[in-house]
């Protein structure tokens, strides 16, 4: 019996470790790790949203439920941890010898939410309560420390997202894009616009990893998503570099690089499978025949392209096969509103579920 209570006392200790490990992880460490728990609470939480899109028949429907994935999971996830605190403490108590388990669950409720109304006399046990109800009380400090910083970080994000519908359309579509800046602003725009999106880019990169659940925080309108912003950009960025007949501006190949760095991380952080070191006539989801519609699309609003169409794919196909497989893979992961040469063509390319400890990329039969 007692080195059953021994056993008990130090597999509770490991359960509250490795509990604390999953907070500190994915709260404290500056780039978020993947943990277990905090995967699976994600995992399961989403499935139970999936469910209940069973009955959604539009996309707008789909995103109003989608939209509190994120939110929910949020407020779950600290639960879970005390949870788990709980029952590692309820083990430890029992192991060091108070009866019967019932009374060990109870002393740790007490002691984790603070309550107060179980006491024991032991100076070891009280020493114990003392370390429950600072874990307790720091769960729940650490999120609510932590909600302004990810508002904030969201807040930057879809300023710029919501900015971008003026020149690019809602959707977003890099065509549309080049278009209107050609109309309106002229092409000399183009190089502010790349310093301003390699910032985003940057920024999404860090808070996208070090909080990774901000990836499922929705835009406040349907049609808006940060994965298809990025990806109309980056494809203008594409285009400037490979097909507009103008001077070659190094910020807009900066811009590429950042953004395409960017999706790899956050791709890195939820498994997501694509090959590191693309050759630039790797195969990607945009076939000849769209880019050939529209260069000739541009062709016939007058904007100066360069005259070897073949170059000029060629030269396109090697930015975009740097971050094809990340982009269309995060499209699928977060739900992303149809967007031309991003989630439009997302059902060419499935990610494994993100409760996988896995890299696989799945093809869909």
């Amino acid at each position: 019996m007692i080195i059953l209570r021994i056993l008990a006392f130090v597999a509770g200790g490991i359960f509250v470790l490795w509990t604390l490990s999953s907070a500190i992880q994915s709260f404290v460490v500056p780039r978020s790790a993947n943990t277990f728990l905090t995967r699976m609470v994600f995992v399961y939480v989403n499935k139970i949203f999936q469910f209940r899109m069973r009955w959604a028949k539009t996309y707008a429907q789909r995103d109003a439920i989608m939209a509190l994935f994120a939110p929910i999971t949020l407020l779950v996830l600290p639960l879970v941890w005390i949870a788990c605190i709980l029952i590692g403490y309820s083990f430890m108590y029992w192991g060091a010898g108070i009866d019967p388990f019932t009374e060990a669950v109870t002393l740790s409720g007490s002691s984790l939410l603070t309550l107060g109304y179980h006491i024991n006399e032991n100076f070891g046990i009280i020493l114990m309560n003392f370390t429950e109800a600072a874990i307790g009380l720091g769960i729940v400090a650490l999120l609510i420390s932590y909600l302004p910083t990810m508002y904030s970080a969201f807040s930057r994000r879809e300023q710029s997202v919501n900015m971008l519908e003026v020149r690019a359309g809602s959707p977003p579509w890099a065509i549309t894009m080049i278009e209107r800046l050609y109309r309106i602003e002229g092409f000399g725009r183009f190089h502010t616009l790349w310093e301003e999106w390699e910032h985003w880019f940057a920024d999404i990169d860090e808070t996208h990893t070090s909080l990774a659940s901000l990836v499922f925080f929705r835009s406040p309108r349907p049609e808006h998503s940060w994965i298809t912003a990025a990806g109309a950009v980056l494809d203008a960025a594409a285009l400037y570099s490979s097909t507009l007949d103008l001077p070659r501006d190094p910020q807009a190949e900066l811009s590429l690089r950042a953004g395409y760095l960017a999706l790899r991380h956050i791709a890195d952080f939820f498994r997501i499978d694509y090959n590191p070191n693309p050759k630039p006539d790797d195969p990607i989801s945009i076939t000849r025949e769209e880019f050939d519609a529209a260069y000739d699309r541009m062709l016939a609003e007058g904007i100066p392209l360069k005259p070897d169409r073949d170059l000029c794919w060629k030269n396109f196909a090697g930015w975009r096969v740097n971050y094809d497989a990340p982009l269309l893979a995060l499209c699928a992961l977060v739900m992303a509103p149809e967007t031309p040469w991003s989630s439009d063509r997302k059902l060419k390319y499935r990610p494994a579920l993100i409760g996988r400890p896995t890299t696989e990329m799945k093809r869909v039969q």
